[in-house]
């Protein structure tokens, strides 16, 4: 083994073994039964007997473990009961081009069963283990299936101390600090979570604006089109709307569901602001409302006032849903074809500022 973590002044000696598989054909040992192999071995040594048989099993169980899970990185072995923890690292696939497999093993049901409360701990750290290898990547899976491990081996102390009749107080306030340990790792996963959510969110943002500015470009190259125009300044207000919202540090996203979902999630942001921009641009260009230029303004200024809106239609989806509600009272209290009632301003009826005047501008990002 290649390290052995053991708090208590009674250690297990670090034993180095080539991990090789099996050859008797036999099945890969549990975690389970090399934590008995181990004890077994540590009992016999502790009594200050040679065993070689036990010392053997031991070796051969660790080998063909490590072989089918990695190397053990962390670990800690109770010395008075049949439990432990550990932290095995398997290399990548490809030789180890991609990045190194962790997964955290833990044996304890003999060192809680009359211990609820190191148990209901040991549990959130398994809890904790589990999302971390599911959602983290890199080193912030390893960094926080490391602090797991501490915190897993602090408990298991806390049993081992108990098996050998320990004080109670302390005990219990040494538990109290590990219930704050832990808190605290799982407030570093959900900060590490979220900020590799908002990379693949953003990813997902970025790639769906690129392919619709490709598609732009080539369509505007050959003759302009407003809707297509104001599609891609939309998309790009939602890109600066998503930017603006992470640097104030209020951006929160749903981690546990996953990078695909994230990153379809981020996808559809652009497709949404685009959307409200196309339909403020139908809007206008339809009548329904008015730029808030001057009549005499050439068509270029009216196309450049037009992607303005456009952009703060994909910025802040409120601000195009409050515009596109606005025009509803004037549809309502427009005549019936053929008949002779004046036709009603949005200012005969309250319902909002007049039809040529310009859209309040948005107060900030959707």
């Amino acid at each position: 083994m290649t390290e052995l973590i053991q708090p208590l002044s009674d250690v297990s000696p670090v034993r180095q073994v080539e991990a090789q598989p099996s050859g008797d054909g036999a099945h890969p040992p549990t975690f389970a039964e090399l934590v008995y192999a181990h004890y077994q071995w540590w009992k016999a040594r502790e009594a200050g007997m040679a065993d070689s048989a036990a010392a053997a099993a031991y070796d051969s169980a660790l080998a063909a473990f490590e072989a089918r899970h990695g190397r053990v990185v962390r670990a800690y072995w109770c010395s008075h009961v049949q439990s432990a923890v550990a932290l095995t690292e398997k290399k990548g696939r490809l030789g180890g081009l991609f990045s190194p497999v962790y997964c955290l093993h833990r044996e304890s049901d003999w060192a809680t069963k009359n211990s609820p409360d190191v148990a209901a701990e040991l549990h959130r750290c398994d809890a904790l283990a589990v999302r971390a290898k599911a959602v983290l990547t890199g080193v912030r899976q390893r960094i926080c299936l490391e602090l797991v491990v501490s915190c897993a081996s602090n408990l298991l102390s806390l049993v081992d101390a108990r098996a050998r009749a320990g004080d109670k107080e302390k005990t219990a306030e040494a538990l109290k600090r590990d219930h704050a340990e832990i808190s605290k790792v799982e407030a570093y996963y959900c900060e590490a979570a979220n900020g590799q959510a908002q990379l693949i969110y953003f990813g997902g943002i970025a790639t769906i604006t690129i392919l619709l500015g490709g598609i732009a470009a080539a369509w505007l190259s050959i003759t302009w089109a407003a809707p297509v125009a104001a599609l891609v300044a939309g998309a790009l207000g939602a890109v600066v709307s998503v930017i603006q919202r992470i640097n104030s540090g209020k951006f929160e996203l749903e981690y546990d569901v996953g990078g695909p979902y994230t990153f379809f999630l981020g996808g559809l942001r652009p497709l949404i602001g685009g959307v409200f921009a196309m339909a403020i641009t139908f809007a206008f260009s339809g009548g329904l409302l008015h730029l808030p230029v001057d009549k005499g303004e050439s068509t270029d200024h009216r196309r450049l006032a037009l992607l303005v809106l456009a952009f703060l239609a994909g910025f802040s989806e409120r601000w195009a849903q409050d515009t596109l509600t606005s025009i509803a009272p004037i549809a309502k209290s427009a005549p019936a074809p053929g008949s002779d009632a004046p036709t009603a301003t949005p200012n005969d009826t309250g319902a909002g500022p007049p039809s040529d005047a310009a859209p309040s501008p948005p107060a900030g990002g959707s």
